[in-house]
């Protein structure tokens, strides 16, 4: 099961984290923000990419888009989003509960600037249910994630 492997990473990696279980869904970043009492910037969505011959994660602010220009650059190449049944093979994890803790193909992580706005972030952990809370510096640390600026923030009232 997708959570028992996130725990077992929490419990050799870092004993102190506790997985936050909750009753509701918090499978997309509104209804996570909600349940968690947070703003959307602070629950850390994790999205799965197709860059050239190989599959990434990368970790970015609720609240961030991805830009395609700064995802071309950053890799070399064009990034694709990947489909939920690759992404449930590559992760063990279902979408709604994508993480970078306890996977079940390793794979590169990437932790967008984006994070760093927020002393801290609440990623899935492993279940549309769950949930874990740490610094954004931790998170990367934790999973051995290369900083890189592939987001747009959200606008101000003001617009672009």
């Amino acid at each position: 099961m997708s959570v028992e492997s996130v725990r077992r990473f929490f419990a050799a990696q870092a004993p102190d984290i506790e997985i936050i279980e909750l009753d509701v869904s918090t499978a997309t970043v509104a209804l996570a923000a909600e349940a968690h009492g947070v703003a959307p910037g602070q629950i850390a969505k994790t999205l799965a990419f197709r860059v050239g011959e190989r599959q990434v994660l990368v970790v970015a602010s609720g609240d961030a888009r991805f830009d395609n220009r700064k995802l071309r650059e950053t890799f070399d190449t064009k990034a694709k989003m990947l489909d939920a049944e690759t992404v449930l093979e590559l992760t063990g994890h279902p979408v709604g509960g994508v993480c970078p803790f306890g996977l079940t193909t390793p794979l590169p992580v990437y932790c967008d600037e984006s994070l760093k706005a927020y002393p801290e972030v609440l990623p899935a952990a492993g279940s549309q249910h769950t949930a874990v809370r740490l610094c954004p510096e931790r998170l990367a640390e934790l999973v051995e994630a290369e900083w890189v600026d592939v987001c747009k923030l959200p606008v101000a009232a003001e617009g672009e």
